[in-house]
């Protein structure tokens, strides 16, 4: 029994891009009609794919026979994020506007738990949108492999860390903003400078701590590093153990505006005032800083140009094009809370 299973399971694209020695998304190029892709290459996935006995799946016929004409918002968090962080609801407002303008329809999708990833893959791989707009992608998230897989066209917000080059990708330049806004705290006469970082597994987690990280320099000291999730909560818990192990913090360097948020409420329950005690800054500017008490001082993304660029990345990814990264630069917003 388990022989006859074997024999008749079906051929992927992991399997093809083994038999021709390419990537998987070399093969999902040439399946999706891509002219990115070098003769010997088309040659030995076209090969590869008659030896296999591999058959396209739904998604890649329909591209050669009409598209579906809308595209899915694909949020890899739990539900409750979608309305409780202002940056998902950014994103999916100027991808809508952008597909609008191109009288295409935006299918949102959450998958947040492995029952909806399932759920997910299925209805994607289905050819039911054209492709995905993946947000909030991390290391670890199995619907990148998933989506490679299907070869579904995908652009993803943020480098996607384990697949860059696989997927087209539109990001804000990570590093060099947390160097900005460090060196701004450190101009203003911090020097012990802390920051809460987001997620390692997450761009934004990792390479805005490399950035700080570089601007501190010889001032770095891994006591005023701890991590949050973006979330407001574990701001305020991370700015807790700041507090718990050193006492001479003079600026804090948030990685979310939300988590910006969390740290200063724990320092008012401190005693300590924001700025005069603790000065602390964020990144985002998606709405939460201006109207926070004080105004956050922030790294502001640039969240329509961020939407619209994906939309255009990702179509020309469905056209056969290439998948390109493109990034941005952030500004620096002062406000009182630094």
């Amino acid at each position: 029994m388990e022989e006859t299973t074997a024999v008749r399971r079906r051929p992927t694209i992991r399997d093809v891009a083994a038999a021709a020695g390419v990537s998987r998304g070399t093969v999902s190029r040439v399946i999706n009609g891509g002219h990115w892709v070098s003769p010997d290459a088309r040659t030995a996935v076209e090969d590869a794919i008659r030896r296999t006995g591999y058959t396209a799946n739904h998604h890649a016929r329909s591209l050669a026979t009409g598209r579906a004409g809308s595209l899915a918002f694909l949020l890899t968090e739990p539900q409750h994020l979608l309305f409780a962080d202002p940056t998902f609801s950014l994103l999916l407002r100027g991808a809508a506007e952008a597909l609008a303008q191109r009288s295409m329809t935006l299918v949102l999708l959450v998958a947040g738990t492995a029952a909806e990833r399932a759920n997910v893959t299925h209805f994607v791989s289905a050819g039911h949108v054209d492709g995905v707009l993946l947000i909030s992608s991390h290391e670890s998230e199995p619907l990148l492999d998933a989506l490679l897989e299907a070869g579904v066209p995908t652009v993803s917000c943020g480098l996607p860390l384990g697949h860059q080059g696989d997927f087209a990708a539109v990001s804000v330049d990570e590093e060099g903003s947390a160097r900005e806004i460090t060196r701004y705290l450190r101009a203003q006469g911090h020097r012990r400078v802390a920051t809460i970082t987001g997620p390692d597994d997450t761009p934004g987690g990792r390479f805005r701590l490399v950035g700080y990280r570089e601007e501190m320099g010889a001032d770095f000291d891994p006591l005023l590093v701890a991590r949050g999730d973006y979330s407001r909560e574990s701001g305020a818990r991370a700015m807790a153990e700041l507090l718990e192990r050193t006492t001479d913090i003079d600026a804090v360097f948030a990685a979310s505006d939300m988590m910006a948020a969390g740290a200063v409420a724990t320092l008012r329950k401190a005693g300590l005032r924001v700025p005069e005690d603790i000065a602390v800054a964020g990144f985002d500017d998606s709405g939460l800083a201006a109207s926070h008490d004080p105004p956050l001082t922030t790294m502001r993304q640039p969240w329509e140009r961020l939407s619209a660029e994906m939309v255009t990345l990702l179509l020309e990814v469905i056209a056969g094009g290439a998948p390109r990264t493109v990034t941005f630069p952030t500004e620096l917003i002062v406000r009182e809370s630094a």
